[in-house]
C-alpha cells in the first residue's frame, strides 16, 4: 500500500465490480437489466395509478407517490453504470464523474430512510387518531414532511460528500465496487480516515436510526391500538394497510444499517457488495409489487385502468 500511495492525483477509479468472468457478468447484465426495466415500469405504474384514481388522492399514497419516484431516480443513480461495467471494456469512471454518483446515491438514500419514518408517522395518525388525521394530515403539512424529507436529506449528503472528496486521492484508483459509494471511495484516501467515518456514523444515527426509532416506536403504538379494537374486521384491515409499508422498512433498513452504521474496517467487502445490490436494485424492485399486491385499493384501481383500457 505504501508503494501504491505516491504524489499522484487520481484523475478516474476503475472499477472490480461484481465477477471478472465474462459468462456470468453476461448473466448479471440480463438479469439486472430486468431488473432495472421492471423497477421503472412498476414505479411509473404506481405513480400513474395514484394520479388518475381519486380514491387514492390521501396522504398515505401522497408519501407512495414521493417513494415510488425515488426509487426510479435512485436506481437510475447507480444501475446504469453496473449494466456499463458488466459488458463494457473500461470499466472506469472520471474522479467528477464519481463525486455526482456518490453524492446523488447518498442523497436518495438518506431520502427514502427519512421518507419510510414519515410514512410510518402518517400510519400512526391514520389509526391511532382517526377522527383528526384529515386536520393533523393536511395537504400542507403532507408537502412540508415531504420536503423536509428531501432536503434535509441533500443537504446531509452533501456535507458527507465535502469531507469525503476534501481527503487525499493520491495512489490506489482500484474501488472495489460496482458504482461510487462513500464507504468503497473512503478506503482509498491516502490518509487516516477515523475522523469522516466518525462523522458518516453521526449522519447515519441522525437520518437513518432516528427515522428507524420513529417507526418502531409508531408501529408499537398501532400495535396497541390494534390489539384494543373489538372487531377482528378493523384489526385486519389496520394492520393490512401497514404490512406493505412494514416489508419494505425491513428489506431497506436491515441492509442500510448493515452498510452504513458498521466500522468500516470490520466490513467485508464482498458481502458488502451485495447488501448494495440488494438496498439499489433489488429492494425499489419489490416496492411497486409489495404494495400492489397486498394493497387492496391499489389492485382495485389496477383493476378499473386495466378495464377502462379493455373498453
Amino acid at each position: 500500500m505504501n508503494v501504491l500511495k505516491t504524489n499522484f492525483t487520481v484523475t478516474e477509479f476503475v472499477f472490480l465490480g461484481l465477477s471478472s468472468q465474462p459468462k456470468m457478468q453476461l448473466i448479471l447484465f440480463i438479469m439486472f437489466l430486468f431488473f432495472y426495466l421492471l423497477t421503472v415500469v412498476g414505479n411509473i405504474i404506481i405513480i400513474t395509478i395514484i394520479q388518475i384514481e381519486t380514491c387514492l388522492q390521501t396522504p398515505m399514497y401522497f408519501f407512495l407517490t414521493n417513494l415510488s419516484f425515488l426509487d426510479i431516480c435512485y436506481t437510475s443513480t447507480n444501475v446504469p453504470q453496473m449494466l456499463s461495467n458488466l459488458v463494457g471494456k473500461k470499466k472506469t469512471i472520471p474522479f467528477s464523474s464519481c463525486a455526482t454518483q456518490m453524492y446523488f446515491s447518498l442523497s436518495f438514500g438518506m431520502t427514502e430512510c427519512v421518507l419510510l419514518g414519515t410514512m410510518a408517522y402518517d400510519r400512526y395518525v391514520a389509526i391511532c387518531h382517526p377522527l383528526h388525521y384529515t386536520v393533523i394530515m393536511d395537504q400542507s403539512t403532507c408537502v412540508q414532511l415531504a420536503a423536509i424529507s428531501w432536503s434535509s436529506s441533500f443537504l446531509s449528503s452533501m456535507v458527507i460528500n465535502v469531507l469525503t472528496l476534501s481527503l487525499p486521492y493520491c495512489g490506489p484508483n482500484v474501488l472495489d465496487h460496482f458504482f461510487c459509494e462513500v464507504p468503497s471511495v473512503m478506503r482509498l484516501a491516502c490518509t487516516d480516515t477515523s475522523f469522516p467515518e466518525m462523522v458518516v456514523l453521526i449522519f447515519s444515527i441522525l437520518i437513518v436510526f432516528i427515522p428507524f426509532l420513529l417507526i418502531a416506536v409508531s408501529y408499537a403504538r398501532i400495535l396497541l391500538s390494534v390489539l384494543r379494537m373489538r372487531s377482528a374486521s378493523g384489526r385486519h384491515k389496520a394492520l393490512s394497510t401497514c404490512a406493505s409499508h412494514l416489508t419494505v422498512v425491513a428489506l431497506f433498513y436491515g441492509t442500510g444499517i448493515f452498510m452504513y452504521m458498521r466500522p468500516q474496517s470490520k466490513s467485508s467487502r464482498a458481502g458488502g457488495k451485495i447488501v448494495a445490490v440488494v438496498y439499489t436494485l433489488i429492494t425499489p424492485m419489490l416496492n411497486p409489487l409489495i404494495y400492489s399486491l397486498r394493497n387492496q385499493d391499489v389492485k382495485g384501481a389496477l383493476r378499473r385502468a386495466l378495464a377502462k383500457q379493455r373498453t
